[in-house]
Parts: structure tokens; sequence; C-alpha cells
């Protein structure tokens, strides 16, 4: 009796301590979400996001900084998806265990380890100075499509590996061959948690300061671009910049707090467009 007791209080120590720390946790965010709606909701307006910056950026709006964001999301996504993807495939489906495979996955995953700030310095020297591209949104979506590939590749490839290996040994039976096992089994399977961590990995990007601030963030830039080469401002940069270096730091504070503000806004949308399309996806797979 004695020993199912000190079992049982074990056993609720471990939990409360669990539960607190999940409480603390969520008190936190509570905290520095309450503090950054509290001083930026006043900031907030339709005239605030499609105003262009004034007076050094203490008046004004964000939207060259927004749209600029969502230039550099779009292109980093498009160079990152394809080639994570595939190469997630393959590692999974095809290739072979051995040295080469985990070798490979060590370096994956120390690629995603490697702090975003060199990713910066390698696209300015080799995008921006060898490739001649210069300060330009093609140079910075190269940069954040870099930082976003390995994540891109390790959730592929753990997608896929959650996919019971009895589909596939079913549609080898049914004469099927591996690309279409994949493609048409396996694939629309393991497609809801794929996307799920293709936006996720979007939200950060979203927020990466370093990468752009070498290969394509402007200081001050209050026009959309015209083309690829163009620079842009950026929310992240462009929070940065009138809170630690601008004109008037404490004439644009309200802008800064809007400014996260609407940075964290957008990374909720993505996140609840990634839950949505999770379950949609995660129905119409069960439908089929």
């Amino acid at each position: 009796m004695q020993y199912a007791e000190k079992k049982r209080l074990k056993q609720n120590f471990a939990f409360g301590t669990l539960r607190v720390l999940s409480y603390s946790v969520l008190v936190i965010l509570i905290i520095i979400l309450g503090f950054i709606v509290l001083n930026g909701f006043s900031v907030l307006s339709w005239e605030f996001l499609t105003a262009m910056p004034e007076d050094g950026m203490t008046k004004g709006g964000i939207f060259p900084a927004l749209i600029g964001t969502l230039c550099l999301m779009a292109g980093s996504m498009i160079i990152a998806f394809p080639v994570g993807v595939m190469s997630g495939i393959y590692m999974n489906e095809y290739m072979r265990d051995g040295f080469f495979k985990r070798f490979i996955n060590v370096m994956t995953n120390n690629l995603a380890g490697i702090p975003s700030i060199v990713f910066g310095l390698f696209g300015m020297e080799f995008f921006v100075n060898k490739l001649g591209w210069g300060d330009s949104i093609i140079a910075g979506s190269f940069t954040l499509g870099l930082l976003a590939l390995p994540v891109v590749i390790r959730v592929t490839e753990e997608a896929l590996k959650a996919v019971s290996k009895n589909f596939r040994e079913a549609s080898f039976a049914l004469g099927a061959s591996k690309w279409q096992t994949t493609s048409k089994v396996v694939l629309p399977i393991a497609l809801p948690n794929i996307v799920t961590g293709l936006i996720l990995s979007m939200s950060r990007v979203s927020g990466e300061t370093a990468p752009i601030l070498f290969t394509v963030a402007a200081y001050f830039l209050p026009k959309l671009p015209s083309s690829i080469f163009d620079q842009v401002m950026a929310l992240p940069y462009h929070l940065y910049v009138i809170s630690t270096s601008g004109t008037n730091i404490e004439a644009s504070r309200p802008m800064a707090y809007g400014t996260a503000l609407v940075l964290i806004l957008l990374v909720l949308t993505l996140n609840l467009l990634a839950n949505a399309l999770r379950r949609y996806l995660g129905k119409k797979v069960k439908m089929n």
C-alpha cells in the first residue's frame, strides 16, 4: 500500500509540475501578446496598412514594408518548396538506408541549426556580389529559400514516414510502380502534414531579419518594387530600424508597436491557414 501511495504521489507531482510549466508558457505568451496589442492597436488602421511612410517613418503607414514581406515570402517559397519536397520524397522513398543517407540527414539537421545571420552573410557574398544581383528581391528570396529548405525537407520526410507501409505494400500488390505508389497513394495521404509544415516554414521566413539585412532590405524606400531586382522594405527590418536607429525613435515608437502587431497577425493568419488546410485535406483524404 505504501508503494502504491508513493507511486501516486510521484505521478501527481510530475503531472502538477508539467501543468504549472504549461500554464507558465501560456501566461508568458498572453503577457507578450497583450503588451503588443495594447500598445499597437491604437495605431492599427486601414490607412496604416495602405499608406506610405512619411517624415522619417514617424508618420504614414507600412504599405511598402508589408508588400515587400509578402514578396519575399512568396519568392522564398517558390524556391524552397519544389526543391525541399522533391528532396524529401527522394530521400524517404527512393534512397537506400546507409552511410550516405545518414550523412545527408546529419547535414540537413546541421543546416537547419545554422544561425540565420550566417545565411545572410552567404547570401550577400554569393547572390549579391558574386552573381551580381545586388540588394534585390531575388537575392533575398534565394537566401530565405535556403534558410527554409532544410525545414521543408525534414517536414516532408517525417510526413512520408508517418504513412503506414501497408498502403505501399497494397499498392505494389496491385501492380503499381514505385512512382505510381508514391504519387497516387503515399503523397496524398501525407499531403496534409506536408502542407502544414510548408506554411509554418513561411511563418518563420516572414519574421527573419538577419538574412534580409544583407541582401534586400532598405532603410527607407516609400515606393513599391517594379521588378525582382529592386530593393524593398520589409516588416522585420522596418521594425528593427524604427525601434533602434530611426530619426526620432520616441516619435516612431507607436509605429513600431503597430508594425509588431501586424507581423504577429500575419504569422497568426498563416498558422490558422495551416490548421484549416490540414483539416480540409485530411477530410478529403478520408473521403477518397
